[in-house]
């Protein structure tokens, strides 16, 4: 299995920011201008990249067709985007503004036999599912919904091999811990579901600081890794993560 860096840019109001561990009180402004940057990515050779509609992930209704189309069509850029997808016409409509992949958060826990039908209607290759992640006291991965203040039904171990066995192909999997604090990824969780649900390409999320985090990522399993806040405030490189991406594993 290859491995794949997903530069990240999450968007609200037209802007670039980041949330720190989901918490929209807590967001940090990089700037108005995601098309340069979405461009600067493939300048500097990425081949793909993440795209999040925050006001839509609160309220419903992806915004961002706009955006995403103009940037397939002006960076080359294959994108994995999501945000507010509530229902198959969110999916389909998603894909026809120029998504290579959509990624369906919340609604995977909430109503997982739904996305097992998008599975089979589109293809394992054109949806991620997104399932954040809290470790409680007793050691079981939960699933938090609703603004991550309650656990889901079923926990990670039990809900994945469903979708596994329905045809996932890809899976993006954030430590609600790590997420946008830049305290290095949980590669005790990536390397449970890279044993969990083996040949299902797993995407770390939250908490990537350094080239070396990437290359932890990869090591531990995971198929790719996205970068957020660490990309935004130059602490990592994009070359840098992108030569973990070509590097010929050991």
């Amino acid at each position: 299995m290859g491995f794949t860096v997903y530069p990240a840019l999450d968007i609200r109001g037209g802007r670039v920011v980041r949330l720190a561990q989901g918490d929209y009180a807590r967001e940090t402004r990089y700037g108005d201008d995601p098309l340069p940057r979405a461009a600067a990515f493939a300048q500097a050779g990425a081949r793909w990249m993440h795209l999040v509609d925050l006001d839509a992930a609160k309220a419903g209704g992806y915004t961002l067709a706009p955006l995403l189309g103009q940037i397939a069509r002006e960076t080359g850029l294959q994108v994995q985007t999501g945000g507010g997808v509530r229902g198959r016409d969110d999916v389909a409509r998603i894909l026809d503004a120029g998504a290579a992949r959509v990624v369906v958060g919340s609604l995977s826990v909430r109503e997982p036999e739904t996305v097992i039908g998008w599975l089979s209607e589109f293809g394992g290759d054109r949806i991620t599912v997104a399932l954040d992640t809290r470790q409680d006291d007793a050691g079981t991965w939960q699933l938090p919904v609703h603004g991550w203040t309650e656990n889901a039904g079923a926990s990670l171990d039990q809900l994945l091999p469903r979708f596994v066995d329905a045809g996932l192909r890809h899976l993006l999997c954030t430590d609600i811990a790590r997420d946008g604090m830049l305290s290095g990824p949980n590669l005790d969780l990536y390397a449970h579901l890279a044993r969990l649900a083996p040949g299902v390409a797993v995407q770390a999320s939250g908490g990537v600081r350094d080239a070396a985090d990437v290359a932890g990522a990869r090591q531990a399993g995971c198929a790719g890794a996205v970068l957020g806040r660490a990309l935004l405030e130059g602490r990592l490189q994009l070359a840098d993560a992108l030569a973990v991406e070509e590097a010929v594993p050991c």
